[in-house]
């Protein structure tokens, strides 16, 4: 079930990103989906070897590099994605972010284990 919540905030974080990024295109509802898929198998398989190649910029520049990294995965499977255009490295830094903080506030509701957490609070 978190798999599929995390899936859903992919794709919220793309669509949003595709509203609000001029460069970054997404044509239809079915393609938003295979990207979100997509994107999460790039980030487990791609990302962190992108990550351990590029440690001492990384290190550089105190963690920004990722960002570019996080775009540059966007920008992977706008390649290999049909459907999906992003036209440069700013729409993309730009959809990287935003991605990002969508999965960021949407991951404060899942545990460690993959499940919705709610806090209940009585009086």
């Amino acid at each position: 079930m978190g798999f599929l919540f995390r899936m859903a905030l992919t794709a919220f974080g793309l669509w949003l990103a595709s509203r609000l990024v001029g460069g970054v295109a997404i044509e239809s509802d079915l393609t938003l989906f295979i990207a979100a898929i997509l994107l999460g198998f790039v980030n487990a398989v791609v990302r962190p070897i992108a990550v351990v190649l590029t440690l001492p910029i990384t290190l550089v520049t105190l963690g920004l590099f990722l960002w570019v990294i996080n775009a540059g995965m966007i920008g992977l499977v706008a390649w290999l994605l049909a459907g999906f255009e992003v036209s440069g490295l700013g729409p993309a830094l730009l959809a990287a972010a935003i991605v990002s903080v969508t999965g960021w506030l949407g991951s404060s509701f899942i545990g460690s284990r993959g499940r919705y957490e709610v806090i209940v609070v009585r009086r």
